[in-house]
């Protein structure tokens, strides 16, 4: 059994989303940018990947190929008609079904290679393959309903694995920890009404989307109790995510005891990233990722699955995702933060951080987990 499995596609690095400046299309006033583009490009994924190879890390990690997801894959989630029309659109050159999620062409099939690695990951940790693993995963999935895609997102790349592996019988219940910065609203929708699927998110409050996220969404019919929505203030920090995990994330996970954990791994946190204010540091990614290995270790077997999500500073994701995989890998071979300094800088006061304690243990009374 390798460590550490990694799964990436130079193909899922060719997704495009054509002439955006940020999230606005270019026209009329919105003059285009130097660099233009959407947020979500490949240049913070690939410098993550170079990043490893110049450290080294790569040289320590298994990478299988990973094939696209079958077509029986994408209907346990997707409807026949969504999934033609983005086909058809993709064939003659791109376009956009949703909100903020333009594509090119091609993406139909990069976007299936995308979940491919996610259920590789998956399957293969099951399996006994590796001990835990990370795909780089482009398009990202968390926001993506089974007929509109949404965020950037084109396929729900962490459902359709789930689905797979329930449908398969390799897996009877799994958690999903999403700490992407923006509320993981697909996940939510997919599985509001299962007791099979544990979701979990911590987002900045009224970030994306603006209507979903609240803490009284807690599931339906069978589902219900199943879902945990945690909203943070912006500016909460490092200390917002970590007193998250100890009073919500831990004794939610303890008292489901799942099969595998699943990590939808945004690093939108970041303190450099242009679409949130959470001023997060690569620390802050390493310590979740502490936390969430010590659960799969005293529940699932170490069974642990991480998913790239979201994460928009190309300067500072690499530094945030090296953390993370050096960690899951147990590697000496680190990439200090260079920002470091400056997000410990930023960290909100005294009276901030018991004010964001304070809401984390209302929370938690609510949920009934204390």
């Amino acid at each position: 059994m390798s460590e550490t499995a990694f799964y990436w596609n130079e193909r899922c690095f060719w997704h495009s989303g054509g002439n955006y400046a940020s999230v606005a299309p270019v026209g009329g006033l919105v003059q285009p940018l130097v660099a233009g583009g959407l947020p979500e490009n490949p240049e913070t994924k690939r410098r993550l990947k170079s990043l490893m190879d110049v450290t080294g890390l790569m040289a320590s990690l298994d990478c299988p190929p990973a094939p696209p997801v079958s077509e029986e894959d994408l209907r346990r989630i997707h409807p026949a008609d969504y999934l033609d029309t983005f086909q058809r659109m993709s064939a003659s050159g791109g376009g956009e079904l949703g909100e903020r999620t333009p594509f090119g062409p091609d993406s139909y099939e990069i976007a299936a290679l995308s979940a491919g690695l996610v259920k590789s990951a998956l399957f293969n940790v099951i399996d006994g393959k590796s001990r835990n693993g990370y795909a780089l995963s482009r398009p990202p999935g968390h926001h993506c309903l089974p007929s509109t895609p949404m965020g950037f997102c084109l396929l729900a790349n962490i459902a359709i694995a789930i689905e797979a592996a329930i449908a398969e019988k390799q897996a009877g219940k799994i958690a999903v920890v999403d700490w992407d910065v923006h509320h993981g609203n697909g996940t939510e929708t997919i599985f509001i009404a299962r007791d099979d699927v544990l979701t979990i998110s911590l987002h900045q409050e009224n970030n994306y989307p603006r209507d979903t996220g609240t803490v009284d969404v807690r599931g339906q019919d069978a589902g219900e109790g199943c879902n945990f929505n945690v909203p943070l203030m912006p500016g909460g920090g490092h200390d917002s995510y970590l007193y998250a995990f100890e009073k919500i994330v831990a004794p939610a996970i303890r008292n489901f005891r799942p099969d595998i954990i699943i990590v939808a791994c945004g690093f939108d946190a970041s303190g450099l990233d242009p679409l949130s204010r959470m001023l997060a540091s690569a620390a802050t990614f390493r310590a979740m990722t502490e936390q969430v290995m010590a659960l799969a270790s005293e529940l699932c077997d170490d069974r642990l699955v991480l998913a790239h999500e979201g994460g928009y500073s190309e300067v500072h994701v690499p530094f945030c995702g090296h953390a993370v995989i050096q960690t899951l890998t147990g590697s000496s071979i680190d990439a200090p933060d260079p920002f470091d300094a400056r997000i410990r800088a930023h960290q909100p006061n005294a009276r901030f951080r018991k004010l964001q304690r304070e809401l984390i243990d209302e929370y938690a009374v609510l949920f009934g987990l204390v």
